[in-house]
């Protein structure tokens, strides 16, 4: 019988997490269900690794568990990767080739993955993947979707572990995505290629001033991969910019 090395959580009727429980590393994933016009209503967020450095079956985990909740990779029409590295968009390459979905992320991101990020792959044994990026992330809004279907996803450029990651913050159901850039109880790296102690202090600045219920990192620490309650999520920042 297959593992499955993701759970599913769903936060609200327009995002969906799938968090990562493998003993390896890869990322916590989400998908946004049925919010785009067209065949290919889907958008995911941070696909993750196809196979980690344990060897498990990162990907086909994901297909697995989004299948079981009645959703379909195939259906999914834009792949947002928050950064370049690996760990969060390695997968992209097999979404994007199979479905003709669209793949975006920030300008800087995409120049970090075009100059530095390929040999960043190397040196972790992965082969990067060919992707074109559809239209890049600013800062902003980026509208999802049309009528009372419409979803809006506040862009934050928010660098410091990559030179390019962002954040995403669905304003309406106030849940913030962080990347890479803060977790429960610790943040991201700096000693990365194109990290920054310096801006990653005023990215975390930056996200704690929103008004959040849920926090979603890129990846779990031994607290959790998910802050719920607005006052949780406030004194997870309260407690990070302590030793930052």
């Amino acid at each position: 019988m297959a593992i499955n090395y993701h759970s599913s959580a769903r936060l609200t009727e327009r995002c969906r997490c799938y968090i990562w429980q493998g003993r390896g590393n890869n990322c916590n994933t989400l998908l946004l269900p049925a919010v785009l016009r067209g065949g290919l209503p889907h958008v995911l967020i941070d696909p993750g690794s196809i196979r980690n450095e344990l060897g498990e079956p990162c990907f086909d985990s994901l297909t697995a568990v989004m299948e079981r909740d009645g959703f379909r990779l195939q259906d999914v029409g834009l792949v947002i990767g928050t950064h370049c590295h690996p760990d969060h968009i390695e997968a992209t390459g097999p979404v994007v080739e199979g479905n003709g979905a669209l793949f975006a992320m920030s300008a800087g991101e995409d120049d970090f993955y075009r100059s530095t990020a390929p040999m960043f792959f190397q040196a972790l044994g992965v082969r990067p993947p060919e992707l074109d990026v559809s239209f890049y992330l600013g800062e902003g809004d980026l509208q999802l979707g049309a009528g009372d279907n419409r979803t809006t996803v506040r862009v934050l450029l928010t660098p410091g572990h990559s030179p390019g990651s962002v954040s995403l913050y669905l304003q309406e159901d106030r849940v913030l995505i962080t990347g890479d850039v803060v977790f429960a109880g610790s943040v991201g790296r700096t000693d990365f290629p194109g990290g920054s102690p310096t801006q990653l202090r005023q990215s975390i600045d930056k996200l704690s001033g929103l008004d959040a219920e849920y926090l979603v990192a890129g990846h779990s620490t031994g607290v959790g991969g998910i802050i719920a309650g607005r006052d949780n999520v406030r004194r997870n920042f309260a407690a990070v910019k302590m030793f930052i």
